[in-house]
């Protein structure tokens, strides 16, 4: 049976998104960004032979005491795959493991002064996480490349928690300053949904779990 990373990936290769016009005049984005979590989604490792070359996935485990030994075991395997590595919040230790990228939390864009853009490499891909229009238009003027939108569905990691639903993001991504992507509860039956909607791409967690069991990670 074909698994949830090659259903997601079958989709987004066969029916494009709309994209607005910042994401338009970027083809260099990736379309799928899978996330990690530390409960959910614990080897990393396992999903990336499976996601399309091209996408990224983005290293959250913050809590993790094995973080940066995580990190160091994603690069290697992410470039062999053609795999683009962010890290999560940490521009030191992406530049230790000589990853493609930085994602940054709404509480990082709130602070001043914003100190990680001068770890920032020029060829790096910064995300931001977005929740409001507000939130879209201060990762915009601290020159992140794009947002992830969240949450569009109803997620397993945040129950009861209102979604903005498919209107709201279309709205917020039409007029958004920069790409948008839709997260929170992305997967092989809502992703039908996102088709036509002005974004650049998908991003997610469970949605990007294979439905087959794997040992956990040795790290």
């Amino acid at each position: 049976m074909q698994n949830r990373h090659n259903q997601l990936s079958a989709f987004v290769q066969h029916h494009p998104f709309g994209a607005n016009a910042q994401a338009a005049r970027r083809p260099d984005l990736p379309s799928m960004i899978a996330m990690t979590d530390v409960d959910r989604f614990p080897d990393p490792t396992a999903v990336i032979p499976q996601l399309a070359a091209g996408s990224a996935l983005i290293l959250r485990h913050y809590d993790s005491l094995a973080r940066r030994a995580l990190a160091e075991k994603l690069a290697p395997r992410c470039r062999h795959h053609g795999i683009r590595l962010l890290i999560a919040n940490d521009a030191r230790l992406a530049l230790a493991v000589d990853a493609d990228g930085l994602h940054l939390s709404e509480a990082v864009l709130r602070q001043e002064p914003q100190h990680w853009q001068l770890w920032c490499p020029p060829h790096w891909l910064i995300t931001a996480a977005a929740h409001t229009p507000t939130a879209l238009r201060r990762a915009a003027a601290a020159s992140v490349d794009a947002a992830l939108l969240a949450p569009i569905f109803s997620t397993a990691s945040h129950p009861g928690q209102a979604n903005l639903g498919i209107l709201r993001l279309t709205h917020w991504a039409r007029t958004s300053p920069l790409p948008v992507y839709a997260l929170g509860g992305v997967n092989s039956s809502t992703i039908r949904r996102l088709k036509g909607c002005p974004i650049a791409g998908i991003a997610g967690i469970g949605g990007f779990q294979s439905t087959t069991p794997r040992a956990p990670c040795s790290l």
